[in-house]
């Protein structure tokens, strides 16, 4: 839950780097709050508007981890357009998602992983 919070306190930094772990932890987390989100609207009757307003809500830090994460392994933000390639683009973006760190500094600043706190 604490990487899942950590990327809502980094809202909209889309510098520097984010580890696997905090990204899939993120996707974890928005899986299990959307599932939530759609549960209360299927027993209130509001035809999605909790989804809607939570996927309004994490929008923007979605986009910012997932860029944080391609920094990660060496590429740019731009890089997240390679999912409106039909079918191969999205599998190409997780194949970059569940890559390990790019080993010490890359361009887009130290290595999460040895950075200590």
């Amino acid at each position: 839950m604490n990487w899942y919070l950590k990327v809502l306190k980094q809202y909209a930094d889309f510098s520097g780097r984010a580890r696997r772990k905090e990204y899939w932890m993120f996707v974890l987390f928005n899986m299990i709050f959307a599932f939530l989100a759609i549960s209360i609207d299927n027993l209130a009757g509001t035809n999605g508007l909790f989804y809607l307003l939570y996927g309004l809500a994490v929008f923007v830090p979605g986009l910012a981890v997932g860029v944080r994460r391609l920094h990660d392994v060496g590429k740019s933000g731009w890089m997240l357009f390679i999912a409106l390639i039909p079918i191969i683009g999205s599998i190409w973006l997780i194949v970059l998602m569940a890559t390990d760190s790019n080993v010490g500094e890359n361009e887009y600043g130290q290595n999460p992983k040895e950075v200590i706190v």
